[in-house]
């Protein structure tokens, strides 16, 4: 009696302690799952950055020659996901362009249509990591190698090389093995849990599709990436957990949760640009409706073979692609009606109407593909430019002679130069904060530098227009020598105006190069109109009134030149890392540079007064 209560306390021992262990295990394996998730995650955020960071400013230029070429807008689509290896991201950058004003929602429709497909060459590569075959050229993508060769050859570019982009196909390269070694982790951790009765019991709502649909549309909501939802699906499929009956509706799911992301992100857009979002969301929808549809029709009449056959990693990627690729079949010809129906959906307000051209000056949504946002502000900054110079020019113009409507079209744009200045300003400070390749981190600090430059000389054309406004109310004159001398100075500033707004827009160093020999000719010029002026205001010959308003005149000159300096300056320095234009000029002189020596003297023979 003793030794059988005995051993019937043993076993209650035994199957606590047997219970215990499952616990443990069950806890271990979600932990290890989840940090396997993590991988991912940070692996496809490293990957997708620095093959943003290797296309560059390709990216914009490859949208904006979309046109109203359908194709080529499908083919791009899926191009440009398959670079930054998210559909999500390509809509939002589309819901960015849009809201901009770059692009219209024509454009943009077909684009949507092609990412939807290129997102699903992820699957394809994952499904590739789960090869088992003993065919020479299938080994290399066995586990086990698909993600160490690679991280490996990454971290000797990195180490080796010294080019930046180099450097940036190393950094893919370990991101994808982190991904591929985040997916082993998902995969492995899941081994245990397949015993788990409460883990199965939780998987097995899937059965439904209607929840199939929504789990998926949520659980890729949450995560943000389709890819790495999709990756989820495979880790359980690589597990034999998952029927066809679980993964087919899962996936349409997936494809809805992919667009949250645009839709949240276009909330406070205009019109047009959450009619981008919305267009992903009706093509994916509408997919679901008639796939779904048709699923649930077939599965009427052979049940049997969707609930109890398991599904493959292979067969996850051919299902998603399937899905994708016929859908945009289907779609592609009524791409015009999707954008009506969006239309409709979205109705236009009587205020819509009124402001429909009234695009973000530059929409921070951008700065989410970091290379599409310097283009757009490089593009901006050049805008800025050409205005500054349309100013300055009728400026001088109305030294000679005056024009009230010439005066206000300055005073137009001189708001608009500040609005450039402020706008630009506030995007360049955030964008300089983002990883971006070095080439791009030069382009943002020469913006940086030479949009104060820019409003600078929109000031200074303002204030030359005042002078001018004060001689005409005034009916004030200058003396024929004034005159003379006043056209050659005018002359000068042209050259260095033109010469400097072409180096910017061109980024031309060699132009550039030119710029600082002919301000300092400038500014000789300058000291000898004012011992000149200085001479004829003691003869008499030059009243006082307008002896001050030349004074002026000849201060707002100089300055526009420095500015002009500054400009050409930041446009050779940034190269080297480094602005510092009062070392730059000193070293220029101290090395008595004989290229300088010789534009100078070109420069000042070319722009002399005589006395």
């Amino acid at each position: 009696m003793f030794m059988s209560g005995y051993k019937k306390q043993s076993f209650y021992c035994n199957k606590e302690r047997s219970s215990e262990r499952y616990v443990n295990m069950d806890i271990y394996s979600i932990l290890t799952l989840l940090g396997g998730f993590a991988f991912f995650m940070f692996g496809m955020n490293l990957m997708s950055g620095s093959l943003e960071k290797m296309w560059g400013g390709k990216l914009e230029s490859l949208l904006k020659k979309t046109g109203s070429k359908k194709t080529r807008g499908l083919l791009l689509g899926g191009a440009i996901t398959i670079a930054l290896q998210s559909s999500s991201a390509v809509t939002v950058m589309l819901v960015g362009l849009v809201n901009s004003g770059v692009m219209n929602i024509a454009q943009s429709s077909t684009i949507v249509m092609g990412s939807n497909i290129g997102t699903t060459v992820t699957a394809w590569i994952l499904a590739l990591s789960g090869t088992q075959s003993d065919l020479p050229f299938l080994r290399v993508f066995r586990p086990e190698l698909f993600y160490a060769l690679p991280a490996i050859l990454g971290m000797i570019i990195t180490m080796i090389t010294k080019s930046d982009r180099k450097k940036t196909v190393g950094s893919s390269l370990i991101g994808f093995s982190i991904i591929m070694t985040g997916m082993n982790m998902m995969t492995v951790s899941l081994n245990p849990l397949s015993q788990s009765g409460t883990f199965l019991k939780i998987i097995g709502i899937l059965n439904n599709p209607f929840i199939a649909v929504l789990a998926g549309t949520l659980v890729t909501a949450l995560v943000r990436s389709s890819a790495a939802s999709v990756a989820g699906l495979q880790c359980l499929a690589a597990n034999g957990m998952i029927s066809f009956a679980m993964a087919i509706p899962t996936i349409m799911g997936q494809n809805i949760g992919t667009c949250i992301r645009a839709l949240i992100s276009s909330r406070d857009a205009n019109k047009n640009a959450k009619r981008v979002s919305l267009i992903h969301l009706l093509f994916n929808l509408i997919g679901t409706i008639v796939f779904l549809t048709a699923y649930c029709l077939t599965n009427h009449y052979i049940t049997s073979f969707f609930e109890t056959m398991p599904i493959t990693l292979f067969e996850i990627a051919l299902a998603h692609t399937i899905f994708n690729v016929a859908t945009a079949i289907i779609l592609f010809p009524f791409s015009k009606q999707l954008e009506k129906l969006s239309g409709i959906i979205l109705k236009e307000k009587s205020e819509d109407n009124e402001n429909k051209d009234n695009y973000s000056f530059i929409d921070l949504r951008l700065l989410s593909t970091p290379s599409v946002a310097i283009r757009e502000s490089n593009s901006k900054c050049k805008q800025m430019a050409k205005i500054t110079q349309e100013m300055i020019f009728a400026s001088f113009g109305l030294i000679t002679k005056y024009e009230e409507s010439v005066a206000k079209e300055i005073a137009k744009n001189e708001d608009i130069v500040d609005i450039y200045e402020d706008k630009l300003g506030s995007f360049l400070v955030k964008l300089a904060t983002k990883e971006v390749s070095e080439a791009d981190s030069q382009s943002v600090s020469r913006q940086l530098h030479s949009i104060v430059d820019f409003e600078r000389i929109g000031d200074h054309a303002m204030n030359i227009m005042g002078l001018a406004q004060e001689m005409h109310t005034k009916k004030l004159h200058f003396s024929e020598t004034a005159k003379d001398e006043t056209n050659v100075l005018i002359s000068a500033l042209t050259e260095i105006i033109n010469s400097t707004i072409e180096a910017y827009l061109t980024n031309n160093i060699a132009l550039a190069k030119h710029i600082e020999p002919l301000e300092e000719a400038i500014d000789r010029l300058i000291n000898d109109i004012k011992v000149q002026h200085l001479a004829r205001l003691k003869s008499g010959e030059c009243q006082i009134e307008p002896g001050f308003i030349m004074s002026d005149l000849l201060t707002n000159c100089e300055r526009v030149s420095d500015h002009c300096s500054n400009i050409a300056i930041a446009i050779i320095e940034t190269p080297q890392l480094s602005f510092d234009a009062h070392e730059y000029i000193i070293e220029l002189k101290k090395n008595s540079n004989s290229d300088f020596q010789q534009d100078f003297e070109m420069f000042k023979k070319k722009y002399s007064i005589s006395e």
